[in-house]
Order: C-alpha cells, then structure tokens, then sequence
C-alpha cells in the first residue's frame, strides 16, 4: 500500500499522462489545474505536498516532473484505471462512454492480488476500449504507432486506433455516427477555410467531422 489519498494518486496519474505530451516531461501547473478543473493555487498546494513526500519535483514557476518513486505510483494507478475500463466493457457491457467515471473511483483499491487476477481473467489485454495501451505488472507500456487523424493524408486508408478525449460527451458523439475502434476511416477531402474534414467510414458511409474532433482522434495505417 502507498498511504496515498485518491486526490493524490489522481495527481500522479494526470501529472503522468501531461509528461507524455511535453518534450522535456514538465508539466505545467496550469496545465495540471485544467486538466482536473481545479485552481492553480490548490494545485500548487498539492505539488508542494507531492515534493515533500518525493513524489515530484517541482520547481516554483517551471513546473512539476514525477520522481522515480512518483512514476510508479502514477502508472501503477493507471494501469487499474485501464484495466477496469476493459472488465467494464467486455465484461459488464457498459457502454465506452459511461465506464471513466467509474474507474476513476475503482483505480484506487490498493489490491495488486485483485489487479493482477483480473488482468489475467481479461487475457492480458495491450489496450483498454478508448484504445489507450494498459501498462503491465511491471510498468512498461507498449505505445501504439498512430498518428492524429487532423494529419492524416488523404486517400489514404487508416483504422481508428485510439480517442484522446475519453469525455462521455465526445464518446456520445462518436456513437452518433456510429464510429468506433478498429473502424476504417479515409480523407476524402480538408476545408481550407474551417478546417473540417470529410471522411469515409469502412468504406460506406461518408460525413464531415470537425477539426477539434479529428484532434482526438488517432489513426494507424492499413
């Protein structure tokens, strides 16, 4: 056990998940409070605590950086996270875009026996059902070798790999044009103008998606 509060796991792990997009793995603390919708004050709060328990580093006006032990925990976190999004879907048949809120509330059960038997229940899945990779027991992950469909080419033909935003009002909008995982997606054509994208869906169905939602989404090559 870790005698970490919930709050302080959820730092770690969206400390985690913000590195991964910075070239030098600092993340910002502004970046940090809207990424869990709060002040930029109680955030810095919080990192002061994390640092003291040598979790972070953090550096007044630079930002925070997981520590060795705080990388652990963080992906640690996260791959329970992963993990119960999949036994919720495959499993219990929720829908994907009911199933973050409540593994943001089962992630934090402290029992590796628990985790590790599930993982096997599940077959030892690489990725959970918003496409994202699930760490192992040992902490290595396996990153996918996608690109964001906004930069995809066109013609070309691609297979919906993975969403970044796992909000349900995205996923929603996915299930409203029918778009899910694994779906093969071509460019028929970008909008100069606004930036919208015309796509084709397995070949079939043809529709105009916004460029913030093309930014969420990533694709693999056929």
């Amino acid at each position: 056990m870790n005698n970490l509060t919930a709050i302080e796991e959820n730092y770690l792990k969206y400390t985690f998940q913000l590195s991964e997009l910075s070239e030098d793995g600092v993340v910002k603390t502004n970046d940090l409070a809207y990424k869990l919708n709060h002040s930029a004050a109680s955030v810095t709060d919080m990192l002061k605590k994390l640092s003291a328990k040598k979790l972070v580093l953090y550096k007044k006006y630079y930002g925070a950086s997981l520590s060795k032990s705080g990388l652990q925990i963080a992906v640690k976190v996260l791959r329970k996270h992963r993990l119960w999004e999949t036994f919720l879907v495959k499993n219990l048949k929720f829908t994907w875009d009911k199933i973050h809120d409540i593994a943001e509330q089962l992630e934090h059960i402290q029992s590796d026996e628990l985790i590790d038997r599930m993982d096997e229940y599940l077959g030892y899945p690489k990725f959970d059902p918003h496409g994202d990779p699930i760490p192992d027991k040992h902490g290595n992950i396996s990153l996918p070798n996608v690109i964001c469909l906004a930069d995809a080419k066109l013609k070309k033909q691609y297979l919906l790999a993975n969403v970044n935003d796992d909000s349900a009002a995205f996923l929603k909008y996915l299930n409203k044009i029918q778009l899910q995982l694994n779906d093969k997606i071509k460019i028929v054509e970008k909008e100069e103008f606004d930036d919208t994208i015309q796509i084709i869906i397995n070949e079939k169905k043809q529709l105009i998606i916004s460029k913030d939602a093309a930014l969420n989404m990533f694709v693999k090559a056929v």
